[in-house]
């Protein structure tokens, strides 16, 4: 089992920058390709980022690109995304996810959920 707890959430202003984190327990995530997702009041959860167990392999949704990047650090059983020139459209919850045998964009292929930390950009 694993446990996800993501951090870092909050409310900045359009342009501005927040680095969220997701601190995993229970099991090493050396062996998961990590994943953030998000979801706006009245829309689907939809994918954001995702990296490689290495962290050799990332991809982002085309919204984010040049904007967020997702890194990890396996000796502190870390993931992080770093969000640059936020927009207003950009406000959602924000979920971590790892995934056992998945590296990809579904999310019902993710095996673990964080409980997500709400991210709100002003205009």
């Amino acid at each position: 089992q694993v446990q996800l707890v993501e951090s870092g959430g909050g409310l900045v202003q359009a342009g501005g920058s927040l680095r969220l984190s997701c601190a995993a327990s229970g099991r090493t995530l050396s062996s998961y390709a990590m994943g953030w997702f998000r979801q706006a009041p009245g829309k689907e959860r939809e994918f954001v980022a995702v990296i490689s167990w290495s962290g050799g392999r990332t991809s982002s949704a085309d919204s984010v690109k040049g904007r967020f990047t997702i890194s990890r650090d396996n000796a502190k059983n870390m993931v992080s995304l770093q969000m640059n020139s936020l927009k207003p459209e950009d406000t959602a919850v924000y979920y971590c996810a790892a995934g056992r045998t998945y590296y990809g964009t579904e999310l019902s292929k993710y095996d673990y959920w964080g409980q997500g930390t709400q991210v709100t950009v002003s205009s």
